[in-house]
């Protein structure tokens, strides 16, 4: 037998426990079930198995700790479980990744989803560990290739950098963060589908991910139609595997989409624990459970590798202010806007430069690429400026030279924001700087001076003629 095989069959003894507390069932209230006589052993967020009478067994996690009784919040609905059923108390749940699950697509407790079996690691991972120690923690590394041209030039993403992507429904955001898990600069990359539907789970990997992005890639996911427990879970899952490979020195590109989901699902949780709602229906501890979820990324300690974060958050309506999104835009790195106006006219990626922010920025370019990306985002504002009155034929060419610039540019470099970059940073910004040349090399048009009025002297009078027979070239 390999010596891996061994370590992994030593995890699975590691993790079996001698004896176990054994409750039972002692209510059903809506979502959550009551177990009597585990008080004593419980702990929050420790592991329940109740076996049903018709043999099916049904996980939990401890919710509430009472005097007499430990809440339970089942990872699926509580059908057909009775009063007095065995409960059996399992301890805290973790995983244990290995390299073997490069290439898989795994569920939120470490269970293979593509039906093939998957070998566990070595060691036991908490799902909720703490971030690096904030003074050991290395700075941010340097600039990363992207594939695309707007992240090379405008956004740049630096190594351990943690960035949100705010976006609606249907405005391309999958098919970015598919096309980032494709090129970017990464090891290895793990993605977190929290609460996606389930017919898109394998179109994403097949389609957008693809057979490139799939070999170096491990994919977390957990289903709508999973429990809130279970989707909170994916989040979590995905941040210690992503943890587990940054341990040992490599670069990690963590996707998880979304985070809205992952705070609704943790709603979802808190309600049922009897927290009540404050942040705009969400409750308080949202912001905390979403700042210590998105700490764990980023730098590690010396020897250690990045964490380099990119979270996706759904905005309805385009409202920047809600809870969530508002959370994420403090506690982050920079945002990225993507827009349903630019994604109707065609333009993909959908990204609003001039509402983006790169907090890599100005470190992460040279000065001269700064230089250039301060002309360049002043010429766009000015177009945005004045958009309206260009799309409505009121602005005078040759009334502003620096909008004329930002008008003969403009269909180029939105083509251009849209385009990919096989070649490397540096292509990126030279393309960015031949566009900026030409428009500023193209013949401006020229205004017309204004006429001259030219007096004739005065003709002699002529004898008066009656009212309505004036001479027809005679002013009047």
């Amino acid at each position: 037998m390999r010596t891996k095989d061994l370590d992994g069959l030593g995890a699975e003894i590691a993790g079996l426990t001698a004896v176990h507390a054994v409750g039972r069932v002692s209510a059903v209230s809506g979502a959550t079930i009551e177990i009597a006589g585990l008080s004593a052993a419980a702990r929050l967020g420790d592991r329940l198995l109740v076996a049903r009478r018709d043999g099916a067994p049904l996980w939990g996690e401890v919710l509430r700790l009472a005097e007499g009784c430990v809440v339970m919040l089942p990872d699926e609905a509580p059908m057909g479980v009775s009063l007095g059923d065995r409960a059996t108390l399992h301890g805290a749940s973790g995983i244990s990744p290995s390299a073997a699950w490069i290439g898989r697509i795994v569920d939120p407790f470490g269970l293979p989803m593509d039906g093939r079996p998957l070998r566990r690691g070595s060691r036991d991972c908490p799902l909720r560990a703490a971030p690096p120690p904030p003074a050991q923690r290395r700075a941010l590394g340097p600039r990363l290739e992207t594939g695309m041209s707007v992240f090379n030039t405008f956004l740049p993403i630096v190594r351990g950098q943690r960035i949100g992507l705010f976006a609606g429904s249907g405005v391309g955001k999958s098919s970015l963060l598919g096309h980032l898990g494709r090129h970017m600069e990464a090891d290895i990359v793990v993605f977190a589908l929290i609460g996606e539907r389930g017919r898109e789970l394998r179109e994403f990997v097949e389609t957008v991910l693809g057979p490139e992005g799939m070999a170096r890639s491990v994919v977390i996911a957990a289903t709508s139609d999973r429990s809130a427990l279970v989707r909170r879970r994916c989040a979590w899952t995905a941040m210690a595997v992503a943890e587990y490979f940054r341990a040992q020195g490599l670069e990690v590109l963590l996707l998880a989409d979304s985070i809205t989901r992952f705070a609704e699902a943790h709603r979802e949780v808190a309600t049922a624990a009897g927290e009540m709602p404050s942040l705009r229906g969400f409750p308080a501890s949202t912001s905390h459970m979403i700042m210590s979820l998105c700490e764990r990324a980023g730098p590690g300690v010396e020897g250690e590798g990045n964490i380099t974060g990119i979270f996706s958050v759904l905005v309805a309506g385009s409202d920047m202010d809600e809870p969530v999104a508002d959370i994420l835009r403090g506690v982050l790195d920079g945002h990225v806007v993507m827009d349903r106006a630019i994604a109707e006219r065609g333009r993909y990626p959908a990204i609003d430069v001039l509402r983006s922010v790169s907090r890599s920025l100005p470190r992460a370019a040279t000065d001269d690429e700064n230089a250039l990306l301060m002309r360049v985002r002043r010429m766009m504002g000015a177009y945005d400026r004045s958009e309206t009155m260009i799309r409505a034929g009121l602005y005078a060419t040759g009334s502003d030279p620096d909008l004329d610039i930002a008008i003969r540019a403009w269909p180029e470099l939105d083509s251009y924001l849209a385009e990919p970059e096989q070649n490397g940073t540096k292509s990126s910004f030279d393309r960015l700087a031949l566009i900026l040349r030409r428009a500023e090399a193209a013949p401006g048009p020229q205004r017309k001076a204004p006429a001259q009025v030219i007096r004739q002297p005065a003709r002699p009078s002529a004898p008066t003629q009656s009212a309505g027979h004036a001479h027809p070239h005679r002013l009047q």
